[in-house]
């Protein structure tokens, strides 16, 4: 006798329904469980307090752990896990470089705990210590772990809470997709983004607590405070909208996407750190002969709340500031951002939905106008009465020292952007951009953050 299948719903409509209550809950959490918005400053500020925090440049050669092999000048851990720093050959389009590379196989887990009390969903965020961060300690997820940290190769103590989300039956999966990190300084490092409902009575640690999206929105108007990898994990979730409509139907936004994949020639190669052209090495770091882009320096760490209280490592610092921004346009009411495909030397892919303006303006600086990113100029000079949402978030402060971008949502008209975009631009709704992000590497790093944004904002786009 055969037992018939159990059938579940393709998908939980609830959820988007929940996901919107805890939104508008932006003032305050459940009694007794969750955080006053009001006091979270103070609970920050006492977990700084609470550990001891230091972060000290030190030269390239000094970095204990670390060397330079001596064939391909590659520098490595003398584990051989972690992570090394190689060489990159790209050539995209015809346009050909060298430059150094962080190359990361393993997939680390970025893993946020759900819970509702009060009929709310709550999600339990870390105040986590990295070295590259400003200020060091920024609102993270759950567990932010590689691969080497969560099986013990650093020889610390456990992750905490770890076991949501690699035991299986634990808990209802809210989102679970595989992402890319940054597409210009990782080599094809993907992290495994979750949101993990659990059922279990679960004590908030003395670096956790219990917020509302609502609450994480507001703190994400706040200069450095939401990291780069909680931002990720909660673009994964169905906080945007669905729209009734749209300038492109789904069908016909991915088949544009998937032309831009197929119409880009992207070839690249791991050479030798030794042989990268146009940078130099030094005993302190390792910088491109113009002094443009990134540098490669080292760091002594010492930071008590980590499951490893102290270490040494390289971490990439970029030149400048970053701008990342989104140029926004209502069409038929409906609103629109402006994505661009972006083809980056280190995607798995090729080619992932970039925002509309992503770069280190800095660095073209010596440039003419004409070469120049499109639409820099359009966002640099906006009025404030477009600025829709500013702020600094930083990036991945566990690889990158003070990688600072300023994030912008902008008002565009059609003279500043028309209807019908250039090639590889297309204009796209919040909604669809959320339903891509429950698949992996649609959408690189820096849409993940501004979707988020999106996704958490006080009010209509």
């Amino acid at each position: 006798m055969t037992v018939a299948a159990r059938l579940a719903a393709r998908d939980d409509t609830r959820l988007p329904i929940r996901m919107a209550r805890s939104r508008r809950a932006a003032v305050s959490g459940a009694a007794d469980v969750g955080m006053r918005t009001q006091d979270f400053d103070a609970w920050l500020a006492g977990r700084r307090r609470a550990h001891r925090f230091v972060v000290d440049r030190v030269p390239l050669t000094k970095i204990e752990g670390w060397s330079f092999e001596r064939d391909s000048g590659n520098l490595v851990h003398r584990s051989g896990r972690f992570f090394s720093v190689e060489g990159l050959h790209a050539v995209i389009d015809g346009f050909e470089w060298q430059q150094p590379i962080i190359v990361q196989p393993e997939v680390g887990i970025l893993g946020i705990l759900a819970k509702e009390f009060d009929g709310v969903l709550h999600f339990l965020m870390q105040a986590k210590m990295e070295p590259g961060n400003p200020g060091m300690l920024q609102l993270s997820p759950t567990v932010q772990a590689t691969y080497s940290n969560y099986t013990g190769v650093h020889r610390g103590a456990e992750v905490r809470y770890l076991e949501h989300f690699i035991e299986s039956g634990r808990g209802r999966v809210l989102a679970d997709v595989l992402q890319s990190e940054h597409g210009s300084w990782f080599l094809c490092k993907t992290n495994r983004n979750m949101i993990i409902e659990t059922f279990d009575e679960v004590a908030a640690g003395a670096d956790f607590c219990w917020l509302t999206l609502g609450q994480i929105g507001r703190l994400m108007h706040r200069d450095n405070v939401v990291n780069m990898d909680a931002r990720s994990v909660l673009a994964c979730a169905p906080t945007a909208p669905t729209e009734a409509a749209a300038v492109h139907s789904d069908t016909d936004m991915l088949s544009w996407f998937t032309n831009e994949r197929a119409r880009h020639d992207v070839r690249v190669r791991r050479i030798p750190l030794a042989e990268v052209n146009d940078w130099v090495r030094t005993d302190q770091d390792i910088r491109h002969v113009g002094d443009r882009y990134f540098r490669v320096g080292g760091v002594r760490v010492e930071a008590g709340s980590r499951e490893v209280t102290s270490w040494m490592q390289p971490l990439f610092e970029p030149v400048g500031i970053g701008l990342c921004a989104f140029l926004i346009r209502r069409f038929s009411g409906v609103p629109h951002l402006l994505v661009s495909a972006r083809a980056e030397g280190g995607l798995l892919d090729t080619v992932e939905l970039g925002p509309t303006v992503q770069c280190i303006p800095d660095n073209y600086a010596h440039l003419p106008a004409a070469e120049q990113p499109r639409f820099l100029d359009t966002v640099r000079h906006a009025g404030a009465h477009r600025i829709r949402y500013a702020a600094l978030h930083s990036d991945e402060g566990g690889r990158f020292f003070n990688a600072v971008s300023r994030y912008l949502l902008v008002e565009a008209g059609e003279t500043e952007a028309g209807a019908e975009p250039p090639a590889g631009f297309a204009w796209v709704t919040p909604g669809q951009l959320n339903s891509l992000a429950r698949h992996g590497h649609y959408l690189n790093m820096q849409t993940r953050t501004l979707l988020a944004i999106v996704g958490l904002l006080n009010g209509p786009l």
